[in-house]
C-alpha cells in the first residue's frame, strides 16, 4: 500500500484549494479503519463553507458525504475490501448526551468529518481525499453493491438526516408538506411517500417541483398567493397537513409552513444550519394557539444510517435515484465541482479520486 494520500485544502473562503500529499498513518490504533474513497458527493453545507457562509476551522480537508472501501482494520467485523458508508460524526458512547439523552450526534466530545482542522489526528479527516481515517467511534455501515456510488455518497448526510427527520412525524400522520426539494426534501418525499402519507413539496424551481413528484409528492409552488397556496393544501388535506418539514433553510418559508400546518400539528426545521435564520416576525402566539409541535433536527444517529443504506436497498429499482445526480470530476478538479454545484443545476456533483490522470 502506498504510503501516502491526496487531499485537497481548504484554507479558507476566497482562497483556492490546494491538492496536497498528506502522509498516510503508520499503524492503526483500536477500532480504527483507513478508507480509500471511491467517491465523494459536493454538499450544500460545504458551498456555504467555502463560501464564507458558516465558520470553518482551517486549514482542512472538507466534505463528509462518501462511499469507500476498508484499505486497513484495527476493527473487529470491518473487513479490507468491505464497501462502506460512514457516520457523518465520531462520538464517544459514554456522555451524557450519547447515554442519557440519546443524541449521539451532540456528543459531548463530538467529531465532525469534513469539519476538522488539519492538525487533528492525521488530517484525514475529509472526504475529498483519496482516503479517509475512521475513529473509533463512528459507525460504518456496509453498503451493498447494487447501489451506485453517487447514490451510496449522499447516505451519510442527506438521507440519514431525511430519515431522521421524518422519525418525528408521528405514526397515524396522513399528510405532510415537504419545503424545499434539494436532496434533504427529495429524500424526505420519497420517505414519507413509503410510509403511505399523501405528500406536498413546495420549491421555487419548476424542474424541482417536477423531480419531487417522481419521488412521490404533489408540488406546489411557494411563490404562489397565499390563499391558492392553501386552497390546494386544504384539497389535500381538510383541516391542514398533519406534519411540515422545513428542508429549505429560506426563513419566509416557517412562516408560511405555520400556516399550513393543522392545529395539533407537528413542525420539523431541518434546513436552518446558518446565521441568516433570525424568525423575527414569528409571533408564539401563532404556536401556542395552534397547539404546535416544533422540533429542531441536526444530523443524526448511526441507526439513521443503517436504516437509509436498507432504505436504499429496498428501493434502488423504484425511484430514480441517479438522476438526482450531475457529473463526476476527477479529484484534482474539485474547483470547478464547486463552481458546477453552485448552479444549481443539479442536486450533487461528484468527485472521483480514481478519475485521476
Amino acid at each position: 500500500m502506498t504510503d501516502h494520500a491526496f487531499a485537497q485544502v481548504f484554507a479558507g473562503p476566497g482562497q483556492p484549494l490546494r491538492y496536497e500529499r498528506i502522509r498516510l498513518p503508520s499503524s492503526l490504533r483500536p477500532g480504527e479503519a483507513l478508507l480509500a474513497v471511491d467517491l465523494a458527493t459536493i454538499c450544500g453545507s460545504d458551498l456555504h463553507t467555502t463560501g464564507g457562509r458558516r465558520r470553518q476551522p482551517t486549514p482542512a480537508v472538507l466534505g463528509h458525504e462518501g462511499v469507500g472501501r476498508v484499505a486497513a482494520s484495527e476493527r473487529g467485523g470491518l473487513e479490507v475490501g468491505e464497501r462502506v458508508s460512514w457516520s457523518i460524526a465520531d462520538s464517544c458512547g459514554q456522555c451524557r448526551f450519547c447515554l442519557g439523552h440519546h443524541l449521539p450526534e451532540k456528543c459531548l466530545h463530538l467529531f465532525k468529518y469534513g469539519h476538522a482542522d488539519l492538525d487533528d489526528g492525521c488530517g484525514l479527516n475529509g472526504a475529498y481525499a483519496t482516503h479517509l481515517l475512521l475513529r473509533p467511534g463512528t459507525a460504518a455501515v456496509p453498503v451493498p453493491e447494487e447501489i451506485p456510488d453517487g447514490v451510496a455518497s449522499t447516505a451519510n448526510c442527506a438521507l440519514s438526516t431525511a430519515v431522521n427527520s421524518v422519525e418525528q412525524v408521528p405514526e397515524g400522520a396522513a399528510s405532510a408538506l415537504v419545503q424545499g426539494a434539494g436532496l434533504l426534501g427529495i429524500y424526505a418525499c420519497a420517505l414519507l411517500n413509503e410510509r403511505g402519507l399523501r405528500v406536498l413539496c413546495s420549491d421555487p424551481l419548476p424542474e424541482r417541483r417536477d423531480l419531487a413528484a417522481r419521488f412521490g409528492a404533489v408540488g406546489l409552488d411557494p411563490a404562489s398567493d397565499p390563499g391558492e397556496r392553501r386552497e390546494r393544501v386544504l384539497e389535500l388535506a381538510p383541516d391542514g397537513v398533519d406534519a411540515v418539514l422545513e428542508m429549505s433553510g429560506e426563513t419566509p418559508a416557517v412562516a408560511a409552513g405555520l400556516d399550513l400546518v393543522r392545529t395539533g400539528g407537528t413542525y420539523v426545521l431541518v434546513g436552518m444550519v446558518h446565521p441568516d435564520s433570525d424568525l423575527a416576525g414569528i409571533t408564539g402566539e401563532r404556536i401556542v394557539f395552534k397547539c404546535l409541535t416544533i422540533r429542531g433536527v441536526h444530523n443524526y444517529s448511526p441507526r439513521h444510517l443503517q436504516e437509509g443504506i436498507e432504505f436504499l436497498r429496498r428501493t434502488v429499482g423504484r425511484y430514480p435515484f441517479e438522476d438526482l445526480l450531475g457529473p463526476t470530476l476527477p479529484l484534482s478538479e474539485l474547483e470547478e465541482g464547486l463552481a458546477l454545484s453552485r448552479q444549481r443545476r443539479w442536486l450533487r456533483v461528484a468527485v472521483a479520486p480514481g478519475m485521476e490522470g
